[in-house]
């Protein structure tokens, strides 16, 4: 007797009775509203539990109570009732999940011509096949078990968890669910946890698990709170990179508050522009990390080193020029649509090291930075982690440092913090100097020095200056900025319980990345702009995803960016607390990184090896080059000299400039990652489900259902300019 025959007398008795349906169908809980009459319980009740009702109100049995066929051809089919004996049934009506109205469903199951795999025989020697393709693959999954129905391809294999489909466990599982289009399945086991609670994923409203949904509006002093919030969050992502490459290029300590002010003005417009123009996801626009490698490798050429005069504008200048032509390739590489064709070779096992990677780069520079100052560094890793939120900490071990500095306990006899090292004369002094320059917190003279108001403006630096060998190099890092963001882009998607962007809805918010670096160069902040992969980590804790939570985050970023003194707070800080920060930030990147291989399978040998490949070369062939470092070590602090291998790199072309390119690109953990990661993910077989290949939202979604992909429509004004080219829409 099967597992769940126990069911079947009470599933009787019940239909004599007239009860319920949630009585009638084992296992399928009764529909009991919460308040009133609500349609979307009602929808969420139905695609938690699979119920399809049909015209004459029977209910379905699964699929797998088939009759067995023997060798004389018999047809008998007692798939499920109201399926007549020749295999003819009633249409079906389903209520649709999503309009919450009811359509015509159709035969279930019908036979099908053409073998399939352990699928029944009717009597014409026709398979039987799923007709909406496969369910959700994590269902497959969950139920322990997957049946190969004769679908009409390969990957159409479904793994029904309906009555009578005996589960891993030897039980009956509940009813199936309603079929769906294998286009429109998503096999991340983020979205089916997101029903856990009897929610659903709805186009704009509230989302499972989040506090706010994308287009919530709880008012205007709640959004200001969670906006201020979101940004708090990732402050260290925003503001950490001119207190690393300023100083590095030979900056002053105003030089810094004004590359933080700038920094945040463009964020704030550029995070405006990617809510109403890019992909209209929550997602802040800043700095990322993935152009701090580049920017050493360009400041700590030799060419740069020697410079005198002028030598922090020399090197903006450069930078600017750089950023704009890798922005314009963004650009174009978006708005053209090649990004959609670019994308179909992006999968998990290509976003998942790569990103790692980026993090991984700053092994060098992290702890041996925050070293100096371990009573100071230690402690704000360990708060870092207990809070999880930046700033809190930041604020605390700032409090700290401070008492130590006022306290005496980074002053020496005869030594002055305000002396640059290279003319203390006292060897004991001499000693001391990095120690009082990284741990104290009075050494900045950047409150001092910087000017209450400040608005900042395109070209303050001066015109940007532009080279080939920065360019090409810029050019590589926007691809890298352009995978980070793919990879962001749809687990955002996943965890605020929106269906997957179009690939149009990709290669749109790519184009507009593009133009934000643009902006970004012209205004002079020293790196490019992108989709911060920090996004994720925020959303998860913060659990708003609110579109008009962080716009109105973003003015205030804008309104800060005027008060000079906000940047000279910021550029304040010691520099031992910032390293240790972003540790903390740059192995959270890590992370982040390594967790796209959620979505794909693991345990397989072939993933393991490609991930593990990928590493291991992107950490090593980087050292090999980074070797070639004749006299630099004399000039440069030893946690700068990996990032010194341009001029000196083994590859020679007769090119200067391009052998700068060649040998500072494949000094770039993430670069050479990105390039074997790539390669062997789409040469090595393995089947989709393996690869954990990201699934999109197609035309059809659009056309089957407009409100599902309304989160990504654009404002009705501009839509009307991006509605011709439709690889945009």
């Amino acid at each position: 007797m099967e597992g769940g025959s126990r069911s079947e007398a009470p599933e009787r008795r019940n239909t004599q009775k007239g009860q319920k349906l949630g009585s009638v169908l084992p296992g399928l809980e009764p529909f009991v509203p919460r308040k009133g009459h609500d349609p979307k319980e009602l929808r969420s009740w139905a695609k938690r539990t699979g119920f399809v009702s049909d015209l004459s109100g029977e209910s379905h049995a699964s699929v797998s109570q088939r009759a067995q066929k023997d060798n004389t051809g018999s047809s008998e089919l007692d798939l499920e009732k109201g399926l007549e004996k020749h295999g003819s049934s009633s249409p079906k009506i389903e209520i649709d999940p999503v309009l919450g109205r009811t359509r015509h469903r159709g035969i279930e199951i019908e036979p099908v011509l053409g073998a399939g795999r352990g699928a029944g025989r009717n009597g014409n020697g026709g398979d039987l096949g799923i007709k909406d393709g496969r369910v959700r693959g994590e269902n497959q999954r969950r139920n322990g078990a997957e049946f190969s129905l004769g679908a009409r391809d390969e990957e159409s294999r479904v793994g029904l968890n309906g009555n009578g489909v005996v589960n891993g466990a030897g039980q009956r599982a509940p009813a199936a669910e309603p079929m769906k289009d294998d286009r429109n399945v998503e096999s991340e086991e983020g979205i089916d946890d997101a029903y856990q609670d009897g929610g659903e994923p709805g186009p704009g409203g509230w989302s499972p698990g989040m506090k706010l949904g994308l287009r919530d509006n709880p008012g205007v002093v709640p959004l200001m709170y969670y906006g201020l919030q979101h940004y708090l969050s990732l402050a260290g992502s925003l503001i950490f990179i001119p207190l690393v490459i300023v100083p590095a290029m030979g900056g002053t300590d105003k030089d810094t508050a004004t590359v933080i002010s700038t920094m945040l003005l463009v964020s704030g417009i550029t995070t405006i522009l990617h809510l109403y123009f890019g992909t209209r996801l929550p997602l802040v626009q800043g700095s990322s990390f993935v152009y701090l490698a580049p920017l050493l490798v360009i400041v700590n050429s030799e060419e740069i080193r020697n410079l005198t005069e002028h030598k922090f504008r020399h090197i903006m200048r450069e930078l600017q020029g750089a950023i704009i032509i890798g922005s314009i390739f963004q650009s174009f590489l978006g708005f053209s649509g090649l990004m959609s064709l670019l994308v179909r070779l992006v999968n998990p096992v290509v976003v998942a090291p790569t990103v790692a990677a980026v993090g991984l780069a700053f092994f060098s520079y992290g702890f041996p930075q925050a070293g100096s100052c371990v009573e100071i560094s230690l402690p704000q890793i360990l708060l870092v982690l207990i809070f999880t939120l930046v700033p809190l900490s930041v604020i605390l071990i700032w409090a700290y440092a401070f008492f130590l500095t006022a306290g005496g306990a980074y002053n020496y006899k005869g030594c002055s913090p305000d002396i640059p090292s290279s003319n203390i004369l006292i060897d004991a002094c001499r000693r001391h100097a990095y120690t009082m320059k990284h741990c104290r917190t009075d050494v900045s003279n950047a409150w001092r020095t910087a000017a209450w108001v400040r608005v900042p403006y395109p070209l303050q630096w001066g015109i940007p200056v532009f080279r080939l060998r920065t360019s090409l190099m810029m050019i590589m890092v926007s691809l890298v900025a352009s995978v980070d963001s793919v990879g962001t882009y749809h687990i955002t998607s996943v965890r605020i319980n929106s269906k997957p962007p179009t690939l149009g809805v990709v290669s749109r918010g790519v184009g507009m990345e593009g133009f934000c670096s643009a902006l970004a160069g012209l205004w002079g902040t020293g790196s490019g702009s992108t989709t911060l992969t920090e996004n994720v980590h925020t959303i998860n804790v913060t659990k708003i995803a609110s579109r008009r939570a962080v716009e109105i985050g973003a003015v205030f970023l804008i309104f800060f960016s005027f008060i000079g003194k906000v940047g000279a707070i910021l550029a304040s800080i010691p520099q031992a607390l910032a390293a240790a920060v972003l540790c903390f930030i740059w192995a959270l990147i890590v992370a982040l990184g390594l967790s796209n291989l959620h979505y794909c399978q693991t345990g397989s040998f072939r993933n393991m090896t490609i991930v593990g490949v990928s590493l291991f070369l992107g950490l090593s062939i980087p050292a090999y080059f980074q070797q070639y470092q004749p006299d630099s070590s004399l000039i440069l602090p030893s946690y700068f000299v990996p990032f010194a291998t341009a001029s000196h790199g083994p590859f020679h072309s007769g090119s200067e400039q391009f052998d700068f390119a060649v040998n500072g690109l494949l000094s770039l953990n993430m670069v050479v990652t990105l390039l074997v990661a790539l390669l062997l993910d789409n040469t090595v077989p393995g089947s989709r489900q393996e690869r954990g290949t990201y699934i999109w939202s197609g035309p059809e979604d659009m056309t089957m259902d407009p409100l599902s992909l309304s989160d990504y429509h654009l404002p009705e004004k501009v839509a009307r300019f991006f509605h011709c080219p439709k690889c945009l829409s």
